[in-house]
């Protein structure tokens, strides 16, 4: 007998991505469902299970029980090792994008980088249509059929042949899909890594088939993943252990369990990533009760940062005794051809990011432009530092330092979040799952930062001071968010210049999503 899932209640002003009728005859490869359905029954429930794990690990912390550092067992005190493959050597550069822009995909491939993530997530719009050209593409990427159109040249442009490894971030567990077996919801993990395994061939590839695991919460999750990619394997006739990935740690309780995850995993796992952006938003989230975590203004806040820091120094530690790589995280800061002062910016900033991430003995990073490619090569060791380990390095550091004396708290700088919240909604209202906005390349961790920044500041009003301009404090009431945002609403659409992509309505619409979602504390990163 089946299992019915249930399913979930829709974010505020948002409908859970749900494919159009007849789907299965109209857009999906014959077959599909029947391949999918049989793994619906057994990961769907799982996946629901974990997330109420993590539902209930969340209410701990806000209620004292916070995130910690868990007992020795056999993951930690065992020998045991992960082996790099060949063609896993170097991957000093991982740059990465929305996999439903054919054009940057292909870009990103012709970069020279040693590793291209291709994103289904962060990047890429949550809805049927956006996923749908995204997961077209990436199949084409991977049989090295991809192409553009490219005005300037008047031409076709295509992928050059290369040793790039191509990895995919499919959704993760948090998100659902709609619309697949009638009324249920699917793990939209499971549907993404469904769809590329049963049109992909084997032969076809130049490495194994490669992930790139989001959103973890727990080492228990890699078990998910772990059975997900061996029981698709043999389905596809496949050795158990083909399938490859790396993870990103982007959840603050992961932080403590890093090196269990990769024991869960250690038959497909090759590396770990420090997603920063949505580890700070995780760290907020964490930490919403506590009047001492609450940022600064984003954008005031150090790179080297001891939360960011002491983190940064111990994944290596861990992924280095154990043979794993050690991927560090993206710079926002963009570069750009049209404004040199701005562009000699953002490239001094990259360089320094890049040095300290490889000091950290980190073997690669993310960038998200071409331009940035060498520049953050150049900063790794050749091809990796996998061997390398810091004496007398600490296993259990403390990774929650409170940010004292970090920063700014400004007037100024509620109200950049709330303007990039109603600017980076509006962008995906239009079809944009990143956006460049004043110079910063900003997704889905971006506007997750900001509607939690904005909740702890409302959260704790009156116990930690907010300043305006004149340095008076502002007490940071619902009315004066109310107010912000209308008065950013209004300053985007009286000025086209700032208005990005969308119309009036969209903007409107944006705003109003933006601000249930801060006032309904939906932080989730959809």
């Amino acid at each position: 007998m089946g299992v019915l899932i249930q399913a979930v209640e829709p974010q505020a002003g948002f409908q859970i991505n749900c494919a159009p009728e007849r789907a299965g005859e109209r857009h999906l490869p014959p077959g599909f469902i029947e391949f999918l359905e049989p793994l619906h029954r057994r990961f769907t429930p799982w996946q629901r299970s974990l997330v109420q794990h993590r539902e209930h690990v969340l209410a701990e912390s806000h209620r004292g029980q916070k995130p910690t550092h868990i007992r020795p067992s056999i993951a930690t005190r065992d020998e045991w090792r992960i082996e790099l493959p060949h063609w896993c050597q170097d991957q000093r550069n991982q740059m990465t994008g929305p996999a439903d822009d054919a054009e940057l995909v292909v870009k990103m491939l012709n970069s020279g980088a040693p590793g291209v993530m291709l994103d289904l997530e962060d990047s890429t719009v949550n809805d049927w249509d956006h996923q749908f050209i995204g997961g077209a593409n990436i199949l084409e990427a991977l049989r090295g059929t991809l192409s553009y159109y490219d005005k300037k040249r008047n031409a076709m442009v295509g992928i050059r042949p290369s040793s790039c490894v191509i990895w995919i971030r499919p959704r993760g567990l948090h998100i659902s899909q709609g619309g697949i077996f009638g009324d249920e919801v699917t793990s939209a993990s499971l549907f993404d890594v469904a769809r590329i395994v049963t049109q992909v061939d084997p032969a076809e590839l130049r490495h194994p088939l490669s992930f790139y695991i989001p959103k973890s919460e727990s080492a228990e999750e890699a078990l998910w993943w772990r059975d997900l990619f061996q029981t698709v394997a043999e389905l596809s006739g496949w050795p158990r252990d083909y399938i490859k990935c790396m993870a990103l740690v982007e959840s603050h309780p992961l932080a403590f369990q890093m090196e269990e995850f990769l024991y869960n995993l250690r038959e497909h796992l090759l590396g770990l990533n420090l997603g920063r952006w949505d580890y700070m938003a995780s760290l907020i989230h964490f930490n919403l009760q506590d009047p001492h975590w609450v940022l600064p203004d984003r954008n005031t806040i150090p790179y080297n940062v001891p939360f960011f820091q002491n983190l940064r120094e111990l994944l290596p530690e861990i992924c280095h005794k154990r043979g794993a790589m050690a991927i560090g995280g993206m710079t926002a800061l963009y570069p750009s051809r049209e404004d040199s002062a701005l562009n000699a910016r953002a490239l001094s900033v990259l360089e320094k990011d890049k040095k300290n991430e490889a000091d950290c003995l980190m073997d690669g990073a993310w960038t998200g432009h071409p331009d940035q490619n060498q520049i953050a090569i150049d900063q790794f060791p050749f091809p990796n530092q996998v061997a390398a380990r810091r004496q007398n390095a600490e296993r259990y550091p403390d990774l929650r330092p409170a940010p004292v004396g970090v920063g700014q708290r400004t007037l100024a700088g509620t109200r950049a979040a709330v303007r990039t919240v109603i600017r980076y909604r509006n962008g995906v209202l239009n079809g944009k799952g990143a956006s460049l906005l004043d110079g910063y390349m900003e997704d889905l961790a971006t506007d997750r930062i900001y509607r939690l920044m904005i909740a702890q500041r409302l959260q704790h009003d009156g116990r930690v001071p907010i300043i305006d301009e004149s340095g008076r404090e502002v007490p940071h009431t619902p009315e004066l968010i109310t107010r912000l945002f209308d008065e950013e609403l209004e300053n985007l659409v009286a000025n086209p210049a700032r208005a990005d992509l969308g119309t009036p309505e969209t903007f409107r619409t944006s705003r109003r999503i933006g601000e249930a979602m801060i006032t309904n504390r939906e932080f989730n990163p959809v």
